[in-house]
């Protein structure tokens, strides 16, 4: 297992989760990471776990999402959270510095996992 993508998730997971508890309980946080950062984390968040189901069920220690997976992941949560339910749920707001975030947090999840080097 490569360690930087292991971390990389966790980390992820982590202030994901704390941000979303800030926001929950009103604690008053700066807008850009209120509004921009989570965005940044969901795609580690959901790739890393698919990622380690793939390498169970394929019985292959060495597989890796390719470019197109990884781009076809950022392209639905582009396509659902910034066009499709802002249209229907009030809780949604349509941002194209979402989509950014979702593909430049896709290109560090596959540059991670191709890395060789590991802690």
């Amino acid at each position: 297992m490569k360690k930087t993508l292991f971390y990389y998730f966790l980390f992820s997971l982590l202030a994901g989760t704390t941000i979303y508890f800030l926001q929950y309980f009103s604690v008053p946080i700066p807008q850009i990471i209120r509004f921009y950062v989570n965005d940044f984390l969901i795609i580690p968040i959901t790739l890393y776990p698919c990622l380690q189901i793939l390498k169970w069920s394929k019985n292959d220690k060495n597989y890796t999402l390719s470019l197109a997976i990884i781009l076809y992941l950022c392209f639905l949560y582009s396509i659902l959270f910034e066009f499709i339910f802002p249209k229907y749920l009030a809780r949604y707001t349509k941002d194209y510095l979402d989509v950014i975030l979702y593909f430049a947090s896709g290109f560090v999840f596959y540059f991670l996992q191709k890395t060789k080097n590991e802690f």
